[in-house]
């Protein structure tokens, strides 16, 4: 069989046995046929709070919260179409803040791609900076009691607008909500406490569980304290289309959307596969090694221990080169190394917990990658590098015995199988 695989902006073609192959996606959905009418509707009846139109006063000051660069939100589909439901509200007063996290900042060609030149004009935007000090303020503060650093222009804001997209997510169960605040416009003090090793570790840190789940409880808490106005969430399929708005209170909105994602995107698997191929959902996903650790964890829910794991990913930004994720990936001599300093260390430093995650992966499952970064540094990632795809699908298949069962997720993270044996 053939199957196309998400890969980079392209996509990548590969042919598999039909006999040995499950081909693990999730339930189509077309787009919407209509983006803003139906978006507009969702703002004029919003789940849980009063009309978008209404909640905002044309002398506020609004700050609006996306995603960056590496999620593929549509922002230069959905801003024009905030932007026309505040048409009481002047573009000058609206701030858009892009919520990179601990990423690096997006550059001024990326945000015109993201954005569209139209709102690069119309309105303020501005790369979050976690690790800038004066542009934050601290907003609250954590469970046990450490500062919640935010931004300051997202808190001094008069009104505050959430965006992002819902999908099961590797350690807060699902993605959106407010995960756009807490950590999109965090600081990095905050983002490495809300990272810390027995956070990420613990068994319900993981794909498709909300409740009790203690990263998406700290997600909540300490993203909430101040207060998010008007969450606007949506799902994408496969050709990054819109197929539902959850518009409204952050929390009904959005468990609303991961109830509609969870019967959409994850798939019951009776028995583990000795060989799971996997994509990280092709750009803005697989820009680099750091994210595609999300498709490698998708497979590994499925995955025997012993087994293998194929990763395609393109990886066109590297590792990347900023943050620790780089440098402590290739300081270490194998994975249980890795693992052991991570639970070592007294404070979390920043890109620990993508390297935990994956320390556990490769403990699980032999790795294989095919990307664009130099193979000599895959290996030293622990990780074996492939060259064509294609050819070493073929030779891994030449043994019928070795590889029985074969599953295939040509989306990626945005399918999560799981076993129906598992409990959390």
């Amino acid at each position: 069989m053939k199957i196309d695989l998400e890969y980079g902006r392209q996509g990548l073609a590969i042919t598999l046995p039909d006999q040995q192959v499950d081909v693990l996606s999730p339930h189509h959905l077309s787009g919407l046929e209509d983006e803003a009418a139906t978006f507009a509707i969702s703002a004029a009846e919003p789940i849980g709070t009063e009309p978008l139109q209404t909640l905002i006063h044309s002398n506020d000051r609004v700050a609006v919260a996306v995603p960056d660069g590496t999620r593929p939100f549509p922002s230069r589909r959905v801003l024009p179409m905030l932007l026309k439901v505040l048409n009481h509200v002047p573009p000058s007063q609206l701030t858009i803040l892009i919520g990179t996290g601990s990423h690096r900042a997006n550059t001024r060609e990326e945000l015109e791609q993201m954005l569209g030149p139209e709102i690069l004009e119309q309105c303020e935007v501005i790369n979050h900076n976690a690790f800038e000090r004066d542009d934050l303020v601290e907003a609250g503060r954590t469970v046990d009691d450490r500062p919640i650093w935010l931004n300051r222009r997202y808190v001094e804001a008069d009104k505050r607008i959430v965006m992002g997209f819902i999908e099961p997510h590797f350690m807060a169960g699902f993605s959106g909500g407010y995960k756009g605040v807490f950590p999109a416009v965090a600081g990095i003090d905050s983002i490495r406490h809300y990272h810390r090793a027995q956070v990420i570790g613990h068994p319900r840190s993981t794909w498709g569980v909300l409740e009790n789940n203690p990263t998406q409880e700290q997600v909540r808490h300490n993203g909430s304290q101040v207060p998010v106005d008007f969450l606007i969430n949506v799902t994408l399929n496969r050709a990054k289309a819109i197929t539902a708005w959850f518009c409204g209170d952050p929390i009904q909105a959005h468990e609303a959307g991961c109830e509609f994602a969870r019967q959409h995107a994850m798939v019951p698997c009776s028995e583990p596969y000795d060989l799971v191929l996997t994509t990280n959902s092709g750009y803005p996903l697989d820009q680099n090694l750091y994210q595609a650790v999300k498709g490698m964890s998708a497979a590994a829910q499925v995955v025997r221990p012993g087994g293998r794991i194929v990763v395609a990913a393109e990886c066109n930004d590297g590792f990347p080169a900023h943050g620790n994720f780089q440098k402590l990936l290739v300081q270490y001599s194998d994975a249980k190394s890795l693992l052991d300093a991570i639970e070592s260390w007294e404070e979390p430093v920043v890109d620990q917990w993508q390297l935990q995650l994956l320390a556990l992966i490769l403990l699980k499952a032999r790795v294989d990658i095919h990307c664009t970064i130099e193979p000599d540094l895959i290996r030293q990632a622990h990780m074996t590098p492939i060259d064509n795809l294609q050819r070493h699908l073929d030779k891994l298949l030449a043994d019928p015995g070795e590889f029985r069962r074969i599953a295939v997720l040509p989306e990626g993270p945005q399918t999560i199988p799981y076993l129906t044996t598992t409990t959390v």
